[in-house]
């Protein structure tokens, strides 16, 4: 029996177990390109918000505290409290509609945005903003992991990363002609509210999101593997209270804790890299700064060209390479995150020893293609072994966890630089010693997560799945 209210099963049949029908190549990569495009926005969106920091700041009249607020923990606390009920509409309700909502939702409240006449609207607007774009990823994995075999499903991740990349290359290109043209447009009233220059970007950024809204409503919506008799599944005809309780996330973290053995390596391995992973990225700059003597002009240039030139080549060796290993490993997903956490591993720390500017971001560029080649398979192998009756909260813990921990990766380096090392010029010192404790560790989780998760694959298809 497939979990959810009655209701919802109607609307969206599951598939029984045995020889499964998947839907045609077209109708499952007219779904992905419409989530790649949801993706794109989404990303550019906050590359948009980060390059228009110092006009908010300044005509709002905030401190670095407030513009910290907006970029990061309204976001955070927003996702874990409203992110994970939303992740259970896209279990009993077709995932093209509840996307189609979220993307709805967001075009609007983004131009809210444009609409704010003071801070406290404006922080309003951003945590709506993170509501309703939270249920997008766990939305969009689990429907990609039913529109895609398991032996295609990598490559369909791999494709999906074109969203993060667009949105982070063109965001500054095409956000940063916006902004400077913005600069020389003066505030309007407009029905007794006053627009300043740049709010007219929001009010026009929200368009793109209606329209996709409309694309995700033309996907055909796949069906769902019934359950297995002996997976975990959330109870139905209960009371208002049990089904709240169930919104907030409790029976899928019972399923999480129910197989640990697979879930909490990955969710550990996921948790550490990501505080290493964003906060390498954000100490970067002042790293080649402090001890190369490079200024931003020069690293902006450099580094623009390699941070493109690992994601396009860790897409291409992620999906290729995993594919081969599948054939060999039914384990693949894991082995492969694994062996790319390796490389990850030994490329940041060589970095971070490179006697010159350009060996150090070379080095970083491998750690970055590796980064992106394993971000691949990770998410296909949870998308593989999570429930089917709980797939999107279990998908949206696991982000959780690679959202909190990131969040967190600036604060700690800045730590261990202040208290540890004490010295700025010393700044590769807090991150060497933040890579070489954080990244084996993480490295070592997943290689610990291998069996586990090799036997459940093993498990799931002697049951048909």
């Amino acid at each position: 029996m497939a979990g959810g209210s009655p209701v919802a099963v109607r609307a969206n049949p599951a598939i029984a177990t045995g020889e499964r029908v998947w839907p045609s190549s077209g109708a499952a990569y007219w779904a992905l390109f419409v989530i790649v495009l949801a993706t794109f926005l989404t990303f550019f969106d906050a590359v948009l918000f980060g390059m228009l920091a110092e006009r908010i700041k300044a005509d709002f009249g905030l401190n670095d505290a407030q513009l910290g607020f907006l970029a990061g923990p309204a976001s955070i606390i927003c996702y874990f409290f409203i992110g994970i009920p939303m992740a259970r509409l896209a279990d009993i309700y077709p995932r093209k509609y509840v996307l189609a909502a979220g993307a709805g939702i967001v075009g609007v409240i983004i131009s809210l945005g444009g609409l704010a006449q003071n801070f406290g609207q404006f922080v309003a607007s951003r945590v709506f903003l993170a509501a309703g774009g939270s249920a997008h990823a766990p939305a969009s994995y689990s429907l990609l992991a039913d529109a895609f075999p398991p032996q295609k499903l990598t490559r369909a991740f791999a494709l999906l990363q074109f969203g993060f990349i667009g949105g982070t290359t063109l965001g500054p290109v095409i956000g940063g002609m916006l902004v400077v043209a913005a600069a020389g447009w003066g505030a309007s009233e407009v029905m007794g509210l006053r627009i300043l220059g740049w709010q007219w970007i929001l009010l026009l950024l929200g368009l793109p999101s209606l329209l996709v809204a409309g694309l995700f409503l033309t996907i055909r919506e796949p069906g769902r593997l019934a359950p297995a008799a002996d997976t975990p599944q959330p109870p139905t005809g209960v009371s208002l209270g049990r089904q709240i309780v169930t919104f907030m996330g409790w029976d899928a973290a019972k399923a999480i804790h129910a197989n640990g053995r697979v879930y909490y390596p990955l969710f550990g391995a996921l948790a550490l890299s990501a505080v290493e992973v964003f906060g390498l990225q954000f100490w970067r700059v002042p790293f080649l700064i402090r001890t190369f003597g490079w200024n931003e002009a020069q690293i902006g240039a450099a580094l623009s060209l390699t941070v493109l030139i690992a994601s396009l080549s860790g897409l291409a060796l992620g999906g290729v390479f995993v594919e081969w290993l599948a054939k060999r490993h039914k384990d693949a997903n894991v082995r492969a995150a694994c062996i790319f956490f390796a490389g990850t591993t030994v490329s940041t720390i060589t970095a971070l020893l490179m006697p010159s500017a350009w060996g150090s971001l070379i080095a970083f560029g491998f750690a970055g293609m590796f980064g992106m080649a394993g971000a691949v398979p990770q998410n296909a192998a949870i998308q593989r072994v999570a429930p089917n009756a709980m797939r999107g909260q279990v998908t949206a813990f696991y982000l959780f966890m690679f959202t909190f921990f990131g969040a967190m990766g600036s604060f700690v380096i800045g730590l261990v630089a202040e208290y540890v090392v004490g010295d700025p010029a010393q700044l590769w010192r807090a991150l060497l010693m933040t890579a070489g404790t954080l990244l084996p560790l993480a490295t070592f989780l997943m290689f610990k997560a291998i069996r586990p998760y090799g036997e459940e694959v093993a498990r799931l298809e002697a049951l048909g799945q």
